[in-house]
């Protein structure tokens, strides 16, 4: 299982000591390490196909202040797709009306038709870069047909509406930044925790990244949207919670080499 990080608030804040712990995490999760860093509606993306404690880049970025007020990070113990660059969260891609969406993916597809048109398109192999031209597809269906850009309402009741597809049968604990909203979703359980820094600010990570008591899980089967540090959204409850241990053990010994 892959873990994730990621950071909204109103303020700008230094991040070094949390991603320093969250990369640590990466012996357990040695296919590669990903960081993206949000300023405004631009993005710096550097990830590496490498242990992130193998990586002399990031120990030397990591020396330096990164202070941000969103940002995603991924580790990666990979399922579907070999050791490789274009395999490393997070992905991005712009829909057509130019807005740039980025994703990264703790969990796994085990079936989901709708996803396999992608694999001739994507970069890579994995299931997570799918997911991402599986939304972007109906952002840009839905921007054709009303020929302008989605707002805030439209965008969240689709992929509300996606991912509660996306969740049945499947492992799907997201984190999506659209270049103005994070999107929050679980649905297994104990997998994605949340921490408040005074009144704007929330740090998201698979698991507790100190002993602050302050963390608490994220609200399970539904979608989150956050702004500045507050929820502006809440998708509908669905019953799409992910416990199959059997199909995890399958995958986990599942020989993807040849991919």
């Amino acid at each position: 299982m892959c873990e994730l990080f990621g950071i909204n608030s109103k303020t700008k804040v230094q991040i070094n000591d949390y991603l320093k712990t969250f990369y640590s995490h990466s012996e357990k999760h040695d296919y590669g390490w990903g960081l993206a860093c949000f300023y405004g509606e631009s993005v710096s993306i550097e990830k590496e196909a490498i242990k992130a404690n193998g990586s002399h880049y990031l120990k030397q970025r990591l020396r330096h202040p990164i202070v941000i007020q969103n940002a995603i990070a991924h580790i990666r113990l990979a399922t579907i797709g070999n050791m490789a660059y274009e395999n490393c969260h997070p992905f991005i891609k712009h829909d057509n009306m130019g807005r740039c969406w980025t994703l990264a993916h703790n969990g796994t597809i085990f079936d989901y038709n709708e996803l396999e048109k992608y694999r001739q398109m994507q970069e890579g192999q994995t299931d997570s870069e799918r997911i991402l031209y599986y939304i972007i597809d109906n952002i840009n269906a839905a921007q054709d047909m009303l020929q302008r850009p989605l707002n805030f309402d439209e965008r969240f009741d689709l992929i509300d509406n996606l991912v509660e597809l996306l969740s049945h049968g499947n492992k799907i604990n997201l984190l999506i930044w659209d270049s103005e909203i994070m999107y929050v979703h679980t649905n297994y359980a104990d997998s994605l925790y949340v921490k408040t820094l005074g009144d704007n600010t929330k740090i998201f990570s698979t698991v507790p990244l100190d002993t602050d008591k302050t963390w608490k899980l994220v609200d399970f089967l539904k979608l989150l949207a956050y702004q500045n540090g507050k929820i502006v959204a809440r998708g509908k409850k669905n019953t799409t919670e992910y416990y199959n241990p059997e199909r995890d053990w399958e995958y986990k010994n599942y020989d993807y080499s040849y991919l």
